[in-house]
């Protein structure tokens, strides 16, 4: 058995396979071979550990990033090159407390818990853990087998990072071998779903250009966090990123500030100064908010744009600069075009290879992914130690996936932070976020009032109860501003005094249920259905009761 799964693992890095399918087999074949209730591969990029693939652990785990100096098991495991086993009454705190899919309110103190650093030619790479909550559950595994499947981990990893380095080259045509990408920090830039893949896509293939990149998006999707994956991505990244937010330029002095002036232009400026373009200098300038320059100043940008030549307030002198423009707004250009308050030519100019950032209400598949980074950051804002766990309850978790999200990431980082901070407060072990700790902006906005806020009422006064039974198929919808809310049946449902927790569930059995008829009761397809991994697919129908 052993044998074969170890072979099995090396056949598969011997092939071509997509990225999720490689650490997917990986996962599935230590699963197979050990007695886990839990593991974890996680990549080190930068100073972190950010985790690639589990089994057993909340998805929200996926979002997260930890640094090894902050966890003192993770310390321990990067600092030695042998498999660590932790002892079951060890007193590190476990990274993990909180997030195990068996029972998130456990704290993992009596366990058994193995670490092994990844390293690739004294390299480290990454770190795997695997964690049972039966403490002699890995006596019987020799450091061999161990060792062999970290080597095993860290050939998966290594294989990964190539074959997407070799999918960029394919994309980008490039083949100038002197110039290598950076890959992306997954801890800056999170989103697995098709839209945002698809972005990732696109800045992959524009970013080694010098072409003018236009971003556009709602206030608060991430439109600088683009432009940084640009700048970074691009063969610029070793010079500056200068960002300008165009919207906070005062009229009297945007022109100085864009492109300097010298000692006595007006009164002042008492000495030369250089303005953002020549700060910028081979590097990158990045115009967030673009749409509030005033068309004097629109002009002057587009003869920069044209000539590669600036002049500084107060002298005749024209000064060189090579600046590569990227360019941000939440304002639809067109219509200004239209309305004659932003210049066509500069438009063109400016959108030669346009991007657009969703919106999180388009992209509900990555919240969990961006709630574990923002809770996995959070805990140093609001003073929590770095080895206590923050975590959101189920319930929790659903009220988020269904509310619609009118100031997109921005207002998930500042929801998620009043929660953390009043849950804390009320908790001295694992901090539980509950539907009760979260309060949105909208709330206080009546003129995009939603329906979150009598769901959440909804959540706070009901409480599970034992054998409830299994109703019909369950809708729970929180509409966006001016759009239809609840239908009749689901207000009943409500109404009738049952849980959130038993309708999120019986909708659960409802979908599993599904998906095995359409996938002929095959386990395997209905998981790929699902996007889930078939023991994961297993343990919550196992939970729902629907396998004993």
């Amino acid at each position: 058995m052993l044998e074969q799964t170890l072979l099995d693992i090396a056949l598969d890095l011997s092939q071509s396979l997509p990225k999720k399918a490689l650490y997917q087999r990986f996962m599935t074949a230590v699963n197979q071979v050990m007695p886990c209730d839990a593991v974890a591969l996680l990549e080190y990029q930068g100073n972190e550990l950010v985790p690639v693939a589990v089994d057993g652990l909340l998805p929200e785990v996926l979002g997260m990033g930890f640094v090894p100096d902050e966890h003192p098991r993770f310390q321990a495991i990067v600092a030695s090159k042998r498999p660590i086993r932790f002892n079951a009454d060890s007193e590190l705190a476990d990274p993990y407390d909180g997030f195990l899919v068996i029972d998130p309110k456990r704290v993992l103190d009596v366990h058994a818990c193995i670490g092994c650093s990844l390293y690739i030619e004294d390299t480290l790479v990454g770190v795997l853990t695997l964690d049972a909550l039966n403490v002699g559950a890995f006596d019987a595994i020799d450091d061999i087998t161990i060792a062999t499947l970290a080597a095993l981990a860290a050939a998966t990893i290594r294989n990964v990072n190539f074959l997407i380095q070799l999918e960029r080259q394919h994309k980008l045509g490039d083949n100038d071998n002197t110039f290598k990408q950076k890959p992306l920090k997954k801890s800056d830039f999170i989103g697995e779903t098709p839209c945002m893949l698809a972005l990732k896509d696109d800045i992959r293939i524009v970013a080694n250009s010098e072409l003018c990149v236009l971003i556009s998006g709602e206030t608060g999707v991430g439109k600088e966090l683009v432009a940084r994956s640009l700048h970074t991505q691009s063969k610029r990244r070793t010079q500056a990123l200068v960002q300008v937010n165009c919207a906070a330029l005062p009229d009297t002095l945007a022109e100085s500030e864009l492109f300097g002036h010298v000692k006595g232009a007006f009164t002042g400026a008492t000495k030369d100064r250089m303005g953002k373009f020549e700060l910028a200098h081979q590097g990158t300038l990045f115009l967030d908010e673009v749409g509030e320059l005033s068309l004097e100043l629109q002009a002057k940008l587009l003869r920069v744009i044209q000539e590669g030549e600036i002049q500084r307030i107060g002298v005749d002198r024209n000064i060189h600069v090579d600046v590569r423009i990227i360019a941000a707004t939440n304002r639809n250009l067109l219509q200004l075009v239209q309305q004659g308050r932003f210049r066509e030519d500069l438009y063109h100019r400016l959108c030669v290879y346009p991007l657009h950032v969703p919106p999180l209400n388009q992209r509900q598949g990555d919240i969990p992914l961006l709630c574990g980074n923002i809770l996995s950051n959070l805990k140093h804002k609001i003073g929590l130690s770095s080895a206590k766990s923050v975590r959101l309850s189920e319930a929790a978790m659903q009220v988020l996936l269904h509310y619609p999200w009118p100031g997109n990431v921005r207002e998930l980082q500042h929801v998620l932070m009043r929660a953390g901070l009043k849950a804390s407060a009320e908790s001295k072990g694992i901090t539980v976020i509950q539907p009760s700790h979260l309060r949105f902006a909208t709330e206080q906005l009546p003129s995009q009032a939603t329906n979150a806020q009598p769901l959440l009422d909804t959540i706070q006064s009901s409480t599970p109860t034992a054998g409830t039974p299994i109703a019909a198929p369950i809708t729970v919808a929180i509409s966006a501003p001016g759009k239809p809310g609840p239908s009749n049946d689901t207000r009943q449902l409500i109404s009738a005094g049952r849980s959130f927790n038993d309708m999120v569930a019986d909708f659960q059995r409802q979908i599993i249920r599904q998906s095995l008829d359409d996938n002929s009761q095959v386990w395997a397809k209905a998981a790929r259905q699902l996007q889930l991994d078939r023991g994961n697919l297993h343990r919550q129908a196992k939970r729902l009761g629907l396998i004993s």
